[in-house]
């Protein structure tokens, strides 16, 4: 019979459709979701607020990053051992016998764990929790074998093993045992035992011809080694004064040297650095006439190596004594088993005689044998663990169910900054600023840099601000976050990814930007106009101080007239006054609706392309980049819109309140009055000038002219003109010169 295929609950969650995890069956059925449907690939073993050893229990191959085949298996092995996965969905911390599934081979040993767990806390109970396993000391306190192979002191019931035992810790080493205490493994004993051989046979190497002094041979090279180099030295300038006498003052005791030095004589380290004796052609050390600064020195080596009363001492003889140390130096250099030489010859010895090495290497092995049993306790534990943590890790990676839950936290959401009179819970922890790929988001983003005193720690995140407006943020501004814990951090943005938080923003967004333009170019000319003055002043200052040479006059020359540039500047100005006046003429024909239509069209001109920008970002906005950006492979869209967001980052509300300051009243009642007066002025000039144009509508205040009535009389007829009537011009001569 085929293999039916199991059924699926889809439902839609942050902008995309994804698989609902509704029962145990679909927990042991994840193997066969398509993998294109898994909101998550792959996702960090740390730095999420979730508990870190169910993390790292999931991630078995310890790569640090848990993918869906460790997912699949995890929930695999879960659902095979437990009787009714449906039991996962309750997120308990206790589980009952009867749950564990006998008939699964895992299922069988971690119920006889969980009874041994039991056994050894000394509980009767039909039921295991997660606090009777957490504690591995406590577990094991009353037990002598416990299958780590470790054994500790208390391990043996003879007491001459147990002492044997410490002596191995102090010695070699130590290694802790799961009831806590400090132990031996196989390698320390096998150690311990072999530096035992080896320094003994090292010490039975040491016969009479190897110590040419005795008891006294380690404290005679001592003294020797100490003045090799000086004498050593000696005797070279020695042999430079024979090869060439007038060398004697180069390689001889410096006078002015030692005359150089201030202070303390005694104390001075430039005394030493002198030859050990004055050297002299014939190549003899005087015993008696050294460097008082090696005087104690040599004075040890004669004691311990030369004959008593010899005075002098050539470099043959030296180098006999040189020589004598030979067999001990080769003695010294073969030496092994150093780790047991604190022991002391007599009890290393004794310890080999007693030859207890086997008996302790069977205590590792009866602990060993064990081992099956204990590893079937600790994997209860992690049983207890997936059963109360898995479910909600599988809302976070299949379907990212906690995150759009109000009542929840994802276990990517760090804790809460506050900054700039709001809050916001959209905090990821981050190794750092990731501007590139978490621009991708849409999203307003500040990476703040966190570090808590208390907890000596610190950390790097992201925030996430989805409401508000964004005027007084920059680099550098402190604030502080709270961790899922309640633990306070001082954090500073060390950078900014910019976007749109809100169409309310991006509709104000171009005023601001040319208020800001407008401020710098102000700022800056008004820099440069105290920059000029200053130098012209320095200048003024300077030339009235100069004194000019003898005899020479400085005149100033004036700077030629430029017509043509007066010219241009003329005609420019014209343009722009007739431009301007053109301007006004139209906008003084325009009515008082055309007024209103003509504002708001400029506004809508100027606004409406940020707005539509931010609305297209917002509606767009996608936590994925940034998640992708600390290390997530995210599968599919999770997007955050303004409905959203706005629970996100919760912004401060005031009450309105009465100022009880007597001077806060006082300006607030002139800021009032100085606002109606403005109100007043804007309302008068609004009458008088749109008074005449408001006539046509026949509003009430406008107050018509009288017309008076005009009647045309018919004009008087004239005479008709005869011809007589027509008189000749009259044409008047010149009189004659």
């Amino acid at each position: 019979m085929a293999n039916i295929p199991h059924i699926w609950t889809f439902t839609p969650v942050g902008g995309a459709v994804r698989v609902k995890i509704n029962s145990g069956s679909d927990i042991a059925h994840l193997g066969e979701l398509d993998r294109k449907m898994w909101t998550v690939l792959s996702c960090p073993a740390k730095n999420l607020e979730f508990d870190q050893k169910t993390l790292e229990l999931i991630d078995a191959d310890k790569d640090g990053s848990i993918r869906v085949d460790e997912v699949i298996a995890t929930a695999q092995w879960l659902t095979g051992v437990l009787k009714d996965p449906d039991v996962l969905l309750e997120r308990g911390t206790e589980l009952p016998f009867s749950a564990f599934n006998e008939e699964n081979p895992d299922g069988a040993k971690l119920l006889a764990s969980a009874k041994q767990i039991l056994r050894n806390l000394k509980l009767e109970k039909e039921s295991i929790a997660l606090e009777d396993t957490a504690d591995n000391v406590k577990i094991f306190a009353e037990t002598k074998l416990n299958g780590d192979g470790i054994i500790t002191p208390a391990t043996p019931d003879d007491e001459a093993l147990a002492a044997l035992i410490t002596c191995i810790t102090e010695v070699i080493g130590k290694a802790t045992d799961r009831s806590g205490a400090d132990g031996v493994t196989a390698d320390h004993i096998e150690a311990f035992y072999t530096a035992l051989a080896d320094y003994a046979a090292w010490q039975d190497a040491g016969t009479k011809d190897v110590f040419p002094f005795a008891d006294k041979t380690a404290d005679a090279l001592a003294a020797v080694n100490a003045l090799k180099d000086k004498v050593a030295d000696f005797f070279m300038r020695c042999k430079l004064i024979k090869f060439d006498a007038d060398a004697a003052p180069a390689v001889g005791i410096s006078v002015d040297k030692i005359g150089a030095i201030e202070g303390n004589l005694a104390e001075a380290a430039g005394i030493c650095e002198e030859p050990l004796a004055k050297p002299a052609a014939d190549g003899v050390l005087p015993l008696e006439a050294v460097n008082p600064a090696w005087k104690p020195a040599v004075e040890a080596m004669r004691a311990l190596v030369l004959e008593e009363g010899k005075k002098t001492l050539t470099e043959a003889e030296w180098a006999e004594v040189v020589g004598k140390f030979a067999p001990y130096t080769a003695w010294m250099d073969a030496k092994k088993g150093a780790e047991v030489e604190g022991l002391g010859i007599d009890k290393v010895k004794e310890i080999l005689k007693a030859d207890q090495k086997e008996a302790l290497l069977k205590l590792v092995e009866a602990d060993k044998a064990l081992e099956e049993e204990a590893l079937s306790i600790e994997a209860v534990d992690k049983l207890l663990r997936l059963n109360h943590n898995f479910y909600d890790f599988l809302n976070n990676y299949v379907v990212f169910a906690d995150f759009y839950d109000p009542e929840r936290k994802a276990i990517f959401q760090a804790g809460r900054l506050y900054i700039d009179q709001r809050s916001t819970d959209l905090c990821i922890r981050v190794d750092g600023p990731s501007p590139e790929i978490s621009g991708l988001s849409g999203m307003y983003i500040l990476y703040c840099a966190c570090k808590s005193e208390k907890l000596g720690k610190a950390m790097n995140i992201a925030a996430v601000l989805t409401d508000g407006d964004v005027d007084g943020l920059r680099p550098g501004k402190n604030a502080v976050f709270y961790d899922r814990d309640g633990n306070d951090w001082s954090a500073t943005v060390t950078s900014i990814v910019e976007n749109p938080i809100s169409l309310r923003e991006a509709f104000w967004a171009p005023y601001k930007k040319a208020a800001r333009w407008i401020s710098d170019k102000v700022n800056k000319a008004a820099s440069d106009k105290a920059a000029k003055g200053e130098g012209t002043l320095s200048t003024i200052t300077e030339s009235a101080t100069a004194k000019p040479a003898d005899g020479v006059q400085t005149a100033t020359k004036a700077a030629p007239f430029d017509v043509g540039k007066i010219a241009g500047i003329t005609i420019a100005f014209a343009a722009v006054a007739g431009v301007f006046t053109a301007i006004l003429a139209v906008l003084k024909s325009l009515t008082w609706w055309q007024w209103i239509v003509l504002i708001v069209g400029l506004m809508l001109v100027i606004s409406l392309p940020s707005v539509f920008i931010a609305w297209r970002k917002l509606r767009k906005r996608d936590l994925g980049p940034v998640l992708n950006a600390n290390g997530w492979a995210i599968n599919a869209a999770s997007l955050v819109s303004v409905k959203f967001g706005k629970g996100l980052t919760q912004l401060a509300k005031f009450p309105k309140l009465t100022a009880v300051d007597p001077a806060e009243r006082r300006r607030v009642a002139w800021r009032r009055f100085w606002l109606c007066l403005l109100a007043l002025l804007i309302a008068a000039f609004c009458f008088f000038f749109f008074t005449d144009r408001l006539a046509p509508y026949g509003l009430p205040f406008h107050k018509p002219q009288p017309v008076e009535e005009v009647i045309e009389e018919p004009a008087a007829e004239e005479p008709a003109a005869t011809p007589e009537a027509v008189a000749e011009p009259v044409v008047e001569e010149a009189p004659a010169e």
